[in-house]
């Protein structure tokens, strides 16, 4: 019943297009070509092709912001083949940096050429279609301790032919998506169930917060932009948070669409060393209230496991470079 309901709603999407009162969201995946426990490259060749075939089953454009620096090592030709799995299912690509280098915590000259080195193969890749990238996100949303840092790399983006990529919705999905991972390939599938079902949970609790959220900013809805991670969680979840999507009356847009609303031409006037979202940096312009007191805390038990599973692999990789990871 459930995969028939899903029919109709494609079908009746296909032939009316969405509901007059739905609001666009695009959808954006951070940390290509995966985000994940370091894996084989069947594992992550696995999930491009679950993620890429969910979103074209649903009719969702998307892009997908690579680290370039996650296709060094013997499998680079095979990494790289991921990359161009995403061009071919029709999504674009964006630039998220080299090595997922922090602005706050690099000096501009060093982190601009961390950018430039990852630009290299995604646009060679687009080159072949006839298209190049034009988006960039900030690894951690870091987009500047100084105003004068911040205006620095702005300056190099616009030369170069980038917009920045905004952020006004996400769910903390890459707090859930390591230990998910792991569960899954320790074939603990009830570990994997409840770790899954908790994602799905908060995600169903925040969406309708930053809904919320901007509304007090704004006093109406923008386009949204929603920030999520290349990962097999978002794989496995893909039909799921589809069906969050629409029950908060949300249409998946491509980027370049949802930045057409006018909210991203209100001026960004932050400048300081956390990352933060849109819906706060217009709280700032604008002087307004977001209801923070109201937002949904992700699950202490996952925080924790993801912390503990981070500092894991962090170890594993600095005693063996050479180790694959994503």
């Amino acid at each position: 019943m459930k995969s028939f309901r899903i029919g109709l709603t494609a079908i009746a999407f296909l032939a009316f297009g969405p509901p007059a009162h739905a609001t666009p969201v695009a959808l954006t995946f951070d940390d290509l070509p995966m985000l994940g426990v370091p894996g084989s490259i069947e594992e992550a060749d696995k999930v491009t092709d679950t993620l890429l075939r969910r979103l074209r089953s649903h009719h969702l454009p998307a892009i997908g912001f690579v680290n370039e620096g996650k296709l060094a090592g013997p499998e680079h030709k095979q990494r790289v083949a991921l990359l161009q799995k995403w061009i071919d299912a029709g999504e674009d690509l964006g630039n998220h940096s080299y090595s997922h280098v922090s602005l706050t915590n690099t000096p501009v000259e060093a982190y601009i050429a961390d950018v430039a080195r990852g630009d290299v193969i995604t646009r060679a890749l687009l080159a072949k279609r006839g298209r190049k990238p034009h988006w960039y996100r900030h690894p951690f949303l870091e987009t500047g301790p100084t105003a004068q840092i911040r205006e620095t790399f702005q300056k190099w983006m616009k030369q170069h032919g980038y917009k920045i990529a905004p952020v006004t919705m996400e769910n903390s999905d890459w707090m859930f998506a390591l230990v998910y991972d792991q569960a899954v390939r320790k074939g603990d599938h009830a570990e994997a169930a409840r770790i899954r079902t908790s994602y799905l949970d908060y995600t169903r609790r925040v969406v309708p917060w930053y809904r919320t959220a901007a509304i007090a900013v704004l006093g109406r809805e923008p386009s949204y932009v929603f920030l999520l991670h290349a990962s097999r969680l978002n794989a496995d979840s893909l039909d799921a948070l589809v069906e969050i999507l629409d029950a908060n009356n949300l249409h998946g847009v491509s980027l370049a669409k949802a930045m057409k609303d006018p909210a991203y031409k209100i001026a960004d006037t932050y400048a300081g060393p956390n990352g933060i979202g849109w819906i706060e940096r217009w709280s700032m312009t604008l002087h307004k209230n977001i209801p923070w007191s109201t937002a949904p805390q992700e699950p202490a038990d996952i925080a924790a496991a993801d912390k503990k599973l981070d500092a894991e692999i962090s170890a594993r990789i600095s005693q063996n470079p050479s180790l694959p990871h994503w």
